[in-house]
């Protein structure tokens, strides 16, 4: 890695980051694309997220990645907003345009459901249950909704945020989706997907799940945005009782795929990127 008068930055605005594997993967796109990109961390919640915004828009870079627990906050520092960004309400990209504004888009939909279709699942033919209505949660059950899924439960620890949600997905998209009261497990039985995106599972919670194992069905496949442990307890007691099981790897990957075509205009490099993930993993489970 070279840092000269041309480099542009991306970093990425979030706590906790210490699971993140974004850096390696998007630096070793970087490299294998010829661009003279760095991406870095910044760790910060929402009490000084339009401060550093503030900063970055007089500095040299690209743009910047957002995630939990800023990726509705940012929108009100941002200039404008991709039009399905703006229905979903939620961003986890920002693009520095020529002319200095700020762009918000989100890659999050656009990773989620191409790792869902990539594993055999057809939206239009499935129910799904989301834990969790912040950002990830938002983008992936407003790209569900966009692409017809015909009912989706939504539960959160924060009754309004879940309300938020239903309302802005059946307003925006359309009327398939339904607040479940937090900790209310009954209409788990009726979904056939069922998802966690309330970060329960990662960081300071590892060995927690969202959901009593004695819910799961064998028949249900069950997702988890977390990457990093590889395996959850939600997806552990899923894969004991029989389930299909996705972790967050695949997600990550396309978004982030995604944002380099958005922040360079060049293809981004994908299996390149899909190698170091693989690399990363394998070091993780080597130890």
């Amino acid at each position: 890695m070279t840092i000269d008068i041309h480099t542009r930055f991306i970093t990425l605005l979030g706590d906790p980051l210490a699971q993140s594997f974004a850096a390696r993967m998007q630096n070793r796109g970087y490299e294998a694309a010829g661009l003279n990109l760095v991406y870095f961390y910044t760790v910060t919640g929402q009490e000084h997220l339009g401060d550093i915004i503030k900063g970055l828009r007089y500095m040299p870079f690209a743009g910047f990645a957002v995630t939990k627990p800023n990726k509705v906050k940012v929108l009100e520092y941002l200039d404008d907003l991709d039009p399905l960004c703006r229905k979903m309400g939620s961003s986890n990209t920002v693009v520095k345009l020529p002319d200095g504004r700020l762009k918000g888009y989100n890659t999050d939909g656009i990773g989620f459901y191409t790792a869902l279709t990539e594993a055999g699942i057809d939206v239009t033919k499935e129910t799904f249950f989301c834990f969790g209505s912040g950002g990830a949660g938002r983008a992936m059950c407003s790209v569900l909704a966009y692409h017809g899924a015909p009912k989706i439960y939504i539960t959160d620890l924060f009754p309004d945020s879940a309300r938020s949600l239903v309302e802005d997905i059946n307003q925006n998209f359309a009327p398939v989706a339904e607040t479940v009261p937090y900790q209310d497990f009954s209409r788990v039985k009726d979904a056939t997907v069922v998802m966690n995106a309330s970060g329960v599972g990662m960081g300071n919670t590892i060995g927690e799940t969202p959901l009593p194992p004695e819910f799961i069905r064998k028949d249900q496949f069950y997702f988890d945005a977390c990457y990093n442990p590889a395996r959850t307890r939600f997806l552990q007691n899923a894969e004991q009782a029989g389930c299909r099981v996705l972790n967050g790897l695949t997600m990550s990957l396309y978004q982030g795929t995604a944002q380099i075509e958005l922040w360079t205009g060049h293809k981004a490099p994908v299996e390149a990127m899909r190698q170091e993930l693989l690399q990363i993993m394998a070091g993780k489970e080597a130890k």
